[in-house]
């Protein structure tokens, strides 16, 4: 502890939030938080904070893993964050793929990222073209791609586009969405039901309350939301809740929401994600902006302990910015996996990937568990793997897969990076990443901050 009052922990590089020129900057700890320091010479001095609570920061790192390899398209020029594409300097292979499939939207969200509403559709040889990019980038191996916008649904070959998604062997295919569309057009919502198996609505929801709909979203869109919700449960539609979340709108709003989702047949989890401030995002106190775990420490009193702070572990791909809690049903409800288990101890076993769910546990630990392999503090594990036993001994495909939709649950924190918060440090972990028409990944939170714009001026079949 200096004369300050602050301890420093490290020196990284980042960037001036006015003149997006390259500073260096200062993680300091200072009252039990966290906060970046930097300056710059010509837009002065900022200190943000990028995490509530020092001890789960400092200890973020026990969950960190290796990277896993993928292939590279750029050259280190101007240095990170400046040569994206991937390039070499890159420590994170892509866990979910973002395709933007369209710049349209029907809403004209103040909080959003990529500024939608007008533009073109991308063609489907182009999406096509992506789409093989991103497995041939991954070895073959591509896991998650969200099919996202503008307002993907909008897209008059929706439908088509997450056929051929399908057709290419993602292990999940997101759809990402304000839900509009499918609180209105039944029939559309019977043909996504037609996709259960490896896919998902990853659907924009931030509360309850209408004054929070028209915050977050330019207007009250509440009965349309739960509509959505509603038409998604009657066809077995599984779901991911994604909520943005302000201090002050919703910040109260989140053990509700994580309860409605625990309650709802086939919502399959929530994700949570602090506003990011590039796109439309105005502007919020950068020393008390929310975080990782002021989310996890709101949830746990929201919900009077039913889900700890402690339930939740960073992900071994981005152990900086992602935390995860994964949870099963039994008898008492739905209990996480890590709360009577060290998962740090199992590393070795768990992917580096946002696919790695309950199922992938049980599938790592089965064997070891019936033959000892394992140390007694997954005995826990147990009634759990006898339960999803169940699951994977059913013949009938749609029977398992309908169990696994209602039996396992998962809550994630998802901090993205903007000028204020950023970091070339973290970014270089970072998993999810923006396929671009002309066949580059880019980390989306460099994407929004850096590219955004010039990918803004190019036509829509520029990978032609």
């Amino acid at each position: 502890m200096n004369n300050n009052g602050f301890s420093h922990i490290e020196r990284v590089q980042s960037v001036c939030p006015q003149c997006l020129e390259k500073i260096p900057a200062d993680i300091i700890v200072k009252d039990e938080k966290v906060f970046i320091s930097k300056a710059c010479s010509q837009h002065g001095e900022y200190l943000i904070l990028i995490e509530e609570d020092a001890g789960y920061y400092l200890s973020r790192n026990n969950y960190d893993k290796p990277p896993t390899e993928s292939k590279i398209q750029t050259k280190v020029d101007k240095g990170c964050p400046f040569d994206c594409g991937l390039c070499p300097a890159h420590k994170q292979h892509t866990c979910i793929a973002l395709i933007e499939v369209t710049k349209k939207c029907n809403l004209n969200c103040p909080v959003c990222y990529a500024s939608a509403g007008e533009g073109d559709h991308l063609d489907m040889a182009t999406i096509d073209k992506m789409m093989d990019f991103y497995q041939e980038a991954e070895n073959g191996k591509a896991e998650i791609v969200q099919l996202s916008g503008g307002e993907p649904t909008l897209h008059p070959q929706i439908v088509e586009i997450i056929k051929l998604a399908r057709k290419k062997k993602f292990k999940y295919v997101m759809l990402n969405t304000n839900g509009l569309r499918i609180a209105d057009d039944i029939e559309f919502v019977k043909q996504l039901s037609e996709f259960i198996g490896g896919f998902e609505v990853y659907f924009q929801f931030d509360g309850f309350e209408r004054t929070t709909q028209s915050f977050f979203r330019g207007k009250d869109v509440l009965d349309k939301k739960l509509k959505a919700i509603s038409n998604m449960v009657e066809h077995k539609i599984p779901v991911t809740i994604v909520s943005t979340v302000e201090r002050g709108v919703n910040d109260d709003q989140l053990g509700k929401i994580v309860q409605f989702a625990l309650d709802t047949p086939f919502v399959r989890g929530v994700n949570f994600q602090p506003v990011t401030y590039f796109g439309r995002g105005g502007l919020g106190d950068m020393r008390s902006r929310v975080t990782i775990t002021d989310i996890l420490g709101r949830i746990e009193k929201q919900t009077a302990s039913t889900i700890r702070k402690s339930d939740f572990i960073p992900l071994p791909c981005n152990v900086d910015k992602i935390a995860v809690n994964y949870m099963y049903r039994d008898k008492h409800g739905f209990t996480p996996v890590a709360r009577n288990i060290k998962i740090k101890n199992f590393l070795p076993s768990i992917k580096n990937s946002l696919a790695f769910d309950v199922e992938d546990i049980l599938k790592q630990t089965a064997d070891g568990l019936y033959d000892g392999g394992f140390c007694g503090c997954l005995s826990f594990l147990k009634d759990f793997i006898a339960i999803n036993k169940i699951s994977c001994d059913l013949k009938d495909k749609d029977k398992r897969i309908d169990y696994v939709n209602q039996n396992t649950f998962r809550i994630t924190v998802t901090c993205f990076m903007d000028a204020y918060n950023f970091d070339c440090k973290s970014v270089k972990k970072e998993c999810v990443h923006v396929i671009t028409p002309d066949l580059k990944r880019i980390p989306f939170s460099t994407y929004n901050m850096f590219y955004r714009e010039q990918y803004a001026k190019e036509p829509a079949d520029s990978a032609k």
